[in-house]
């Protein structure tokens, strides 16, 4: 959803109050409870998997939460598709071992950036999670820090807390019996950095966020790329209620989510005041199966046909309000149909969009006098197996006596298209209990240096290494600023490692090379030759692809394959002399003026094989000669 189709709110006014919790994957050799490696891997190169069904547990007193006992109705098995790689804690077969020393050094370093209070002692403590992503059916999670700060363009942000906690399984697929999970990124480290309700714009909540991606960044130590870092945004107005819509993956999301969902709320709020205004109310549910007995509705239809029913339910005083818009393409419909969803239901009909979809205006009737519903209500219904049909409606019928009170508390996950969807209730506290399986940790900030912000290395390798501003910002925010600082370390030109770790790679990922591939020893190889003078600098994109294209290559077997290696000043020499001659009408006019074209004509020839400075120094002496 773009901002321009978004209305704009007097943020104040509604009294918008928005948080962040950012997930951040930490880019250490090992997982936080064994020694997995942290690589991704391909789901085709399993060599086994586990299925399991998971049930909720009651936390220390005996309390079940209530996201766990939602996610529990849904009946489904989970398939894990595990590895070589794979250790017997992400197969829940074994007790985690203790945390891993250099997640916990990178979580403090954060946590110095984010100007928090380390705690004297940290507990490993559990989270039911039970919809499929941890085959243990909790997550592992160690409150780090508190009470931090951060600033930003919009005003100061607190940070509240830091955990440090494990990944999730990576969802690989839906199939009709669960999901697939793969276990290589189950236990990944990963920090959570929640933040207090300070936030009053949408911009404020992009900022906060940038700046707390940045101040990571700075560590040198967490994964970039897809997936590897995770905004979720806690939004509510005046009236409202905390709604928390996980999953947005990009700063200028979560803008659009925060005005997407004021507007949601501010909707939903209008469609209350109504709701009372006619005295609304939500009736029981109802077997309507016989009114559709005949009908040539295919959705029906098909549901009748395979044994199941259809189940109604009347919501008295909502006519023309079930169809009402409550987000771009998004209605309170649809917000019933949601919860539908969650217990296996294709989704709702509704009187506000019927008759349609095959059912008729007759049927549309009979439907209203099967329920006792008059002309100012509406009526939803759904059709499937018995069961579904039964919790489905049930749980329509509940989201749709909410309206009436106003605003949910839920958890939603955003759409691509900037609206958000139903996922579950919010969760609460007795979802956090004790592990007792792992000792309690006793972090020591003094252990740890404090990063240099990605910002202020822009300006110190401007000024120390005679960077341009731009190439400086390019390559001290890029992944491998770590790899820049050990080439210059080891004599290589400043100008020239930059130029090739920030512009060449992404010239050539343009062009399609997987430079993912590229390893930090590729490029100090590499870089290795250009200064011996093996290879010229001309020649370094193209090798460069070549080793992407087959990492499984040496730096010097990427330059043989690539047909660049070196040449002799007699070689170069015979090469600019034949294009001189070639060129010798225009030489004899333009004399010295002829030189820009013809040392384009000179490298082509040369194939990147030798310097340019060697080339041009070589053109001109022959030019000179015939001027």
């Amino acid at each position: 959803m773009s901002t321009d189709a978004t209305p704009e709110y007097d943020y104040e006014e509604l009294g918008l109050v928005a948080g962040l919790e950012i997930h951040q994957q930490l880019d250490t050799e090992t997982k936080l409870f064994c020694d997995s490696p942290t690589v991704e891997r391909d789901p085709e190169e399993s060599d086994r998997s586990i299925t399991r069904k998971l049930h909720p547990t009651k936390s220390e007193l005996g309390e079940l939460d209530d996201a766990a006992m939602e996610e529990s109705r849904v009946d489904r098995e989970f398939t894990y598709l595990a590895y070589d790689t794979t250790c017997l804690v992400e197969e829940d077969d074994e007790p985690p071992r203790r945390v891993d020393g250099e997640a916990l050094s990178v979580a403090l370093q954060i946590a110095d950036l984010l100007d928090l209070s380390v705690v004297d002692q940290a507990h490993v403590m559990r989270k039911l999670v039970i919809d499929g992503s941890n085959t243990s059916g909790f997550q592992r999670s160690i409150l780090l820090g508190q009470d931090g700060e951060i600033e930003t363009e919009s005003g100061s942000v607190s940070v509240v807390d830091l955990m440090l906690e494990e990944e999730s399984a990576k969802r690989v697929e839906e199939t009709d019996d669960g999901v697939v999970y793969s276990l290589d990124r189950l236990g990944v480290p990963l920090v959570e950095i929640g933040t207090g309700p300070d936030i009053r714009s949408p911009e404020g909540a992009r900022q906060a966020a940038e700046r707390i991606g940045m101040l990571l960044r700075s560590t040198g130590a967490v994964k970039r790329g897809l997936g590897t870092i995770r905004q979720d945004v806690n939004v509510s107005i005046e009236e409202g209620a905390r709604v928390e819509v996980k999953g947005v993956q990009d700063l200028q999301g979560i803008e659009d989510i925060v005005r997407g969902e004021v507007g949601r709320q501010a909707e939903l709020l209008g469609i209350r005041d109504e709701l009372r205004e006619r005295d609304a109310s939500v009736g029981d549910v109802a077997d309507v199966t016989d009114v559709f007995a005949d009908t040539e509705s295919g959705v029906i239809r098909g549901a009748l046909d395979a044994g199941g029913k259809v189940t109604a339910a009347p919501l008295f005083g909502f006519d023309g309000l079930v169809g009402r818009e409550i987000q771009p393409d998004r209605r309170l419909g649809t917000e019933l149909s949601d919860h539908a969803k969650r217990h296996g239901a294709g989704g709702i009909f509704h009187t506000d969009e019927l008759p349609a979809y095959g059912v008729t205006e007759a049927e549309v009737d009979a439907l209203r006098d099967a329920v006792g519903a008059g002309e100012g209500d509406a009526v939803a219904i759904v059709a499937a197996d018995p069961e579904t049909a039964d919790l489905a409606i049930e749980a329509a019928a509940e989201r749709a006596e909410t309206a009436i009170e106003g605003v949910p508390e839920e958890t939603r996950g955003a759409n691509d298209d900037g609206t958000t969807r139903y996922l579950r209730p919010l969760p609460g506290a007795a979802r956090m209990y004790p592990e007792t399986d792992v000792p309690p940790v006793e972090p020591d900030p003094s252990d740890v240096e404090t990063p240099e912000l990605l910002d202020e290395k822009a300006a110190r390798y401007a000024d120390e290494f005679g960077l341009d501003a731009g190439l400086a910002e390019q390559v001290a925010f890029g992944q491998r600023f770590p790899l820049f600082e050990a080439a210059v370390e080891r004599g290589v030109d400043p100008t020239f490692a930059a130029s090739t770790l920030a512009s060449t790679t992404t010239e050539i990922r343009r062009d399609g090379a997987p430079v993912e591939a590229l390893s930090d020893d590729h490029f100090l190889a590499l870089f290795d030759l250009v200064e011996d003078g093996d290879l010229a600098k001309e020649g370094v994109p193209e090798v460069l692809t070549t080793l992407a294209e087959d990492p499984e290559l040496s730096a010097a077997e990427a330059v043989e394959e690539a047909g660049l290696s070196g040449v002799s000043e007699d070689e170069v020499r015979e090469a600019v002399a034949e294009v001189v001659e070639r060129n010798a009408d225009q030489i004899e006019a333009e004399g010295m003026g002829a030189f820009s074209g013809l040392m384009g004509e000179a490298m082509g020839a040369l194939r990147g094989k030798a310097d340019g400075e060697v080339v041009s120094d070589v053109l001109r002496e022959e030019i000179g000669k015939r001027s």
